[in-house]
């Protein structure tokens, strides 16, 4: 009973999440897809092809030849890639791409602290006036393309979103390990 009253009161103390401030939107542009029907993973491609500077990855699964050659293309260029992705999903079939972005010199961290990490984010050239999100429930996939009813929303010119979505990447990073299929 002591027990039961001491956890009661702890979880109590806990302060309750709070929703995070709005913020701007003036100046920004936004596109959409909603798969099968619109080409997700094309936007997804020329917003890659797009970075100058950075792209910050999180997935869930990734098994898209396209985007993981953009991304593969982009760090050819110089621009700095770096993925974060769900460790059990990481696991699965032969159509992951992250052996394939890590034998390119990208550099891979797997999550492992969620039962899923399910983010779906591509951050783009952050600290610049063109910053670009890319997010949704568009996983990095060929079936999210062809065959699941998909959207992707792509927010450009928005630093705020950009600062707050990078920073929320650098957390995931900070608590994941890296891919044991890493070029030293």
């Amino acid at each position: 009973m002591l027990v039961a009253v001491v956890a009661a009161f702890g979880a109590a103390a806990q302060p309750a999440p709070r929703p995070a401030p709005p913020f701007s939107a003036t100046g920004s542009s936004v596109q959409l897809a909603f798969t099968p029907w619109e080409d997700a993973e094309g936007m997804v491609v020329e917003a890659i092809n797009d970075a100058q500077r950075q792209i910050l990855v999180q997935a869930f699964s990734f098994t898209s030849r396209r985007i993981a050659s953009a991304l593969v293309a982009a760090r050819r260029r110089g621009v700095e890639v770096l993925v974060t992705a769900d460790r059990e999903q990481s696991l699965g079939g032969e159509g992951g791409r992250l052996r394939e972005l890590a034998a390119a010199g990208i550099p891979v961290w797997l999550e492992t602290r969620y039962a899923a990490a399910h983010n779906k984010v591509m951050i783009i050239d952050a600290a610049t006036r063109d910053a670009t999100v890319i997010t949704g429930s568009f996983n990095w996939t060929v079936a999210a393309q062809r065959k699941n009813a998909e959207n992707v929303l792509i927010l450009r010119r928005n630093r705020d979103a950009a600062r707050a979505y990078a920073a929320n990447w650098q957390r995931h990073r900070d608590q994941a390990v890296p891919y044991a299929g890493q070029k030293r």
